[in-house]
C-alpha cells in the first residue's frame, strides 16, 4: 500500500490532490491550521472511504516544532512516505513598499518555511528507501512578476528556489522532486468573486496533473508542471 502526506489538505488543490490519492488507494495524512476544518473533513472522510486508511491533524506548518509533531505522528502510523505534497500555504495581495510590516515573514512562514522543515523530516526515509517523489506547490507568480504579488511573489520564487536545490541534490537517491505551477484555481480564496465560471481552473485539474507525474517510470520525472487557465491568466 502506498502512502502519502498532502498539507493543506482540508480544501482546494490539496483536498483535491488528497482524495485522488485516497480514490487510487493511498493512505493519507493530511494538516491544516484550521480545528473545525480538520474535524470536518475526517467526518467526510470516514464516510466516503470507509476502507481507507488517512490522518487528519491539526498543525500549524510554518511552526519547526509543530511541523516535527506531526511527522513523527504520521511515522509512527505510516511505515514509509512514498509521495509529499508540500500544498500548505496562503496569499495575500500587497506592494513591497507599502505592504503592512511582518508580511514578509508571514508568506516565507506559510509557503517556504512549511515545505523545507516538512521535507528534512521526511527525506531521511526516502533516501533510505531510495525512492519518492515530492511534490513543491509553487505558482505562476513563482515563474514572473505580478502587479500586487509582493512579499508573496517573493516567497513562491523562493519555494521554486527550493524546490529546484532540492531536485538537484536527490538525484543521485532517485527520489523525484517536481514543481507545480498552477494559475488561478477555484479555492475558497476565490468565493464571493465575480469571475465567471470556467474562466479558472478547478483544483481536480491540478490533481489530475501531479497524479499523472507522480505515475511515469522510474526513469522519467516531470521537472516543472506549469497549468493555467485557457484564456490566460487573471
Amino acid at each position: 500500500m502506498p502512502y502519502a502526506i498532502v498539507t493543506g489538505g482540508t480544501q482546494g488543490i490539496g483536498k483535491a490532490i488528497a482524495e485522488k490519492l485516497l480514490s487510487e488507494g493511498y493512505s493519507v495524512a493530511v494538516c491544516a491550521r484550521n480545528k473545525n476544518k480538520i474535524a470536518s473533513l475526517s467526518a467526510e472522510w470516514s464516510e466516503k472511504y470507509p476502507e481507507r486508511t488517512f490522518l487528519a491533524e491539526c498543525c500549524d506548518l510554518s511552526q519547526k516544532d509543530e511541523v516535527n509533531a506531526f511527522a513523527d505522528n504520521v511515522l509512527a502510523v505510516f511505515p514509509a512516505i512514498d509521495l509529499l505534497v508540500n500544498n500548505a500555504g496562503t496569499y495575500l495581495p500587497g506592494e513591497l513598499a507599502d505592504e503592512p510590516d511582518g508580511m514578509l515573514e508571514t508568506m516565507i512562514g506559510a509557503n517556504l518555511y512549511s515545505a523545507y522543515f516538512l521535507s528534512r523530516r521526511i527525506i531521511p526515509g526516502m533516501k533510505e528507501r531510495k525512492s519518492g517523489h515530492i511534490f513543491n506547490m509553487c505558482s505562476v507568480a513563482s515563474l514572473r512578476a505580478y502587479p500586487h504579488g509582493g512579499a508573496y511573489s517573493i516567497a513562491k520564487y523562493a519555494l521554486l528556489g527550493f524546490t529546484e536545490n532540492l531536485r538537484e541534490e536527490l538525484r543521485n537517491w532517485t527520489i523525484k522532486v517536481t514543481a507545480v505551477c498552477p494559475g488561478a484555481t477555484f479555492t475558497p480564496s476565490w468565493e464571493g468573486s465575480d469571475i465567471p465560471a470556467g474562466r479558472i481552473m478547478e483544483p481536480e485539474d491540478v490533481a489530475a496533473m501531479v497524479w499523472a507525474a507522480s505515475n511515469l517510470s522510474a526513469a522519467a520525472n516531470v521537472d516543472t508542471l506549469v497549468l493555467r487557465p485557457v484564456k490566460g491568466d487573471l
